[in-house]
């Protein structure tokens, strides 16, 4: 199945994607994009999805069980608020990628700028570059994962997701620190490089995560906040 934004509206491919069936895997590739924001939103279904184009705003938000492939760059908020499947841009993607996101994988290519993996919550992110600031900032749960360099203030106020960084990283936010990294992060880490198609050593990568001194409020701490 194909389509062309040249010819067709955002509405009609998106509607086009919300019949597929559900008990079935359908190859869709859709051309003619040039920074059109809202594709591919809200997919409920395993389709496997080929994006030709630079995307805008909120690509692949909401998605569940869908694969999508961008062969492009990726504006803000990409897979926001994803739930399960895959999502992975052969370019850059803008901030907030992946943000609140509750599972699935989301591979970026190239970099991802501010924010990434904000306030996430069970997804798993493999940038094969760097991030920006602020990047798993509130991250619940889920892996960040950067082969690069990570901009200011990393994991700040995170709780339980696991950050792993092969480069430097410019600050780490508040109640975020530098950790042990054992045999079963090794572990964890190795089988999403393999997922996202890197071939990274796990061993060159420091692990970060959270000191726990921010999750009940202590006056002591006040200026933390």
């Amino acid at each position: 199945m194909e389509f062309d934004l040249k010819t067709h509206s955002v509405r009609e491919v998106n509607q086009a994607l919300h019949d597929l069936p559900k008990d079935q895997e359908t190859e869709v590739v859709v051309n003619g994009i040039s920074g059109d924001h809202n594709i591919a939103v809200g997919m409920d279904q395993p389709a496997k999805i080929t994006l030709n184009g630079h995307v805008g705003y909120f690509c692949a938000g909401m998605n569940k069980e869908a694969e999508i492939v961008i062969n492009g760059n990726a504006g803000q908020g990409l897979a926001e608020n994803m739930m399960s499947g895959k999502v992975h841009v052969k370019g850059n993607a803008s901030q907030s990628a992946a943000a609140t996101a509750h599972g699935g994988l989301l591979v970026v290519d190239g970099d991802a700028a501010a924010r990434c993996g904000i306030s996430m919550k069970g997804v798993n992110i493999v940038v094969k570059g760097s991030v920006g600031h602020m990047s798993a900032f509130m991250g619940q749960s889920g892996c960040l994962v950067v082969c690069g360099d990570a901009g200011e203030a990393l994991g700040d106020s995170l709780y339980e997701a696991h950050l792993y960084v092969k480069g430097t990283v410019a600050s780490l936010g508040a109640d975020c620190i530098e950790k042990e990294m054992r045999p079963e992060h090794v572990e964890e880490l190795s089988a999403l490089l393999k997922e996202a198609g890197c071939d990274d050593d796990p061993h060159d990568f420091t692990r970060y995560g959270s000191a726990r001194q921010l999750y009940t409020f202590k006056v002591d701490n006040a200026s933390a906040y």
